[in-house]
């Protein structure tokens, strides 16, 4: 007989029907509602993660190089790309911790366990935070351009003001059309190569601008600075060059304050390498994953 997610959940709500359980429940499928897509030859698995403003379609470059020798996993945050957007709790996904929560319902819906992680930006410290949670889903963590706290402080550079900051988000709430166009370009870099930052501005553009301003008020406003020493999963951090939303400071923090970490400063530049300059980030997942 054929497994019916939609009959299972509706005879729970009857056995249990206070509220909270049927909150619960009714959530779509895991894989559907974050447009989770599985391929690849192999059985190793590896989860790669976008960052804000973006979708899986960011990975295409990179992820097409491991699908021979590995299980690719792919998937968009609700919110971004081909996700469920009727599945957006505004206060689920007013932290960090709820975008992990969805990286670990994603490895527990297809039973996986050491795997490696690849996050962009502000997803590296949402595979972080999951790791923490789930120590034993994750083998290692490939932190593309992190960063653990994005405005400065005491004896710390995370590159923002934050005053700068809010002007920012002003300037979001009122235009978030014309604030993707401005900032993107600045995001990717890469002036010569001016297509990339027309393809970001496109893809900020196609997310819904209320999940985004809010997406983007959890990223540039959180802080998981404590979180790294308590990371006991072995890391890589690939750190660009003339990165303004994670710059060189931040890459040598993150070395300095996470257990089992290792840096390379890539000669890509900009925040999305793997858009950029994909062929330098396949070589240094791959030399990271077969050396450790």
């Amino acid at each position: 007989m054929q497994y019916s997610y939609e009959k299972h959940v509706k005879a729970i709500v009857l056995l249990y029907p206070s509220t909270a359980v049927n909150n619960f429940l009714i959530m779509k499928n895991v894989l559907e509602r974050n447009n989770v897509n599985v391929s690849g030859e192999g059985t190793q698995p590896i989860i790669f993660a976008h960052g804000f403003g973006c979708d899986q379609n960011t990975w295409r470059y990179v992820a097409e190089a491991f699908k021979k020798d590995y299980k690719v996993v792919l998937f968009d945050y609700v919110g971004a790309g081909k996700s469920d957007l009727t599945a957006y709790d505004a206060e689920k996904y007013n932290s960090l911790k709820g975008f992990s929560q969805d990286v670990l319902e994603i490895c527990a819906e297809l039973n996986i366990r050491d795997a490696i992680f690849v996050g962009h930006s502000v997803s590296s410290m949402i595979g972080v935070l999951a790791a923490l949670q789930q120590p034993s889903y994750f083998k290692q963590l490939v932190l593309v351009g992190p960063s653990p706290r994005y405005i400065n402080d005491v004896d710390y550079t995370g590159g923002m003001e934050r005053a700068d900051l809010e002007a920012l988000f002003e300037v979001m709430d009122s235009n978030y059309l014309g604030w993707s166009a401005m900032l993107a370009p600045a995001i990717m870099g890469n002036p010569d190569q001016p297509q990339l930052g027309e393809e970001l501005a496109t893809s900020f553009c196609a997310t819904n601008p209320d999940m985004a301003r809010n997406f983007a008020r959890v990223t540039f406003l959180s802080d998981n600075r404590a979180d790294l020493p308590k990371l006991q999963v072995k890391s890589l951090t690939l750190q660009c060059t003339d990165d303004i939303i994670a710059p060189a400071e931040v890459g040598q923090y993150i070395l300095e304050n996470t257990p089992n970490n290792e840096m390379i400063l890539l000669e890509a530049t900009g925040h999305c390498p793997h858009l950029s300059a994909p062929e330098e980030i396949i070589r240094s997942i791959k030399t990271f994953i077969n050396y450790n």
